[in-house]
């Protein structure tokens, strides 16, 4: 994810920014930005762009809208979230290809945002309501990832979806050959910049694509439910004290106040 390049561009940005700074030495070049505004724009851009497109299966991808297909934005497929974050509302929306069939554990479900995934991805910049940039990032071959730890689109995106299962031979032991996931869920994510790479968060600021709505072609093909990040035996998922289906902004201990409950294995 070019974390070399955007490490060094943070390092001589953070030196620009010193140099350039207040009484405090720091000075934000976003401070004025306005998020709620944003959040308008973005979703009216979104919108039109899923009206200007439609989902070609033969290409299996996105695609202009020509006449007689169903634009996204009509698609029965297509889901949409509303995601608040930072006291702003967005919508995030979600296309669904394939739920995916976890099989045989069909209680497996889906994955909360706490939860770590084995996904591969390509993702675009969404340029106009009309055009989408070539990709910025992509992976082939599956990694793992905690959805705690990535953008915001991701973390709530991908509960719309199931993993599959490993393949094995018909005895039902393990698959002579390549590790391989069958029937996992499959999908488009369409995410606002205030659930990407948002300028709120000074780790974006060297990011090319900070306050840029993106999309993200998207396989689950498993994931590890009731993650339990900090090992005390509780999955991350149930820490939720104020049960707002978000367990990261739960602090319950005033000795660490900096920790939420389901990183700290003393709550």
């Amino acid at each position: 994810m070019n974390k070399i390049k955007n490490i060094i561009g943070l390092i001589v940005l953070s030196v620009v920014l010193y140099s350039c700074g207040n009484s405090n030495g720091i000075v934000n070049p976003y401070a004025d930005f306005d998020y709620e505004a944003q959040a308008l724009i973005d979703n009216d851009t979104l919108t039109n762009f899923l009206k200007n497109h439609y989902f070609d299966e033969s290409k299996d991808s996105v695609v202009l809208l020509v006449s007689g297909k169903t634009s996204l934005f009509d698609d029965e497929k297509l889901v949409t979230m509303n995601v608040s974050e930072n006291d702003i509302d967005y919508e995030l929306f979600v296309y669904v290809t394939e739920l995916g069939d976890p099989s045989p554990d069909p209680d497996k479900g889906n994955p909360s945002i706490v939860d770590s995934v084995f996904v591969k991805y390509y993702g675009q910049q969404i340029l106009s309501t009309e055009s989408l940039g070539t990709a910025f990032d992509f992976n082939t071959n599956g990694i793992w990832f905690t959805l705690n730890s990535v953008i915001k689109g991701w973390s709530y995106g991908y509960k719309n979806f199931k993993g599959g299962s490993l393949k094995k031979e018909p005895n039902g032991d393990v698959f002579n050959g390549p590790i391989t996931y069958l029937n996992g869920g499959k999908g488009i994510l369409f995410i606002p910049s205030g659930l990407a790479y948002p300028s709120s968060n000074v780790n974006n600021y060297s990011n090319s694509l900070i306050n840029q709505n993106i999309m993200f072609y998207m396989d689950l093909l498993d994931f590890v439910a009731d993650t339990d990040h900090d090992n005390d035996g509780r999955p991350s998922m149930t820490e939720d004290a104020d049960g707002d289906g978000d367990p990261s902004n739960d602090f319950s201990d005033s000795d660490n106040p900096t920790t939420p409950d389901y990183l700290n294995p003393n709550i």
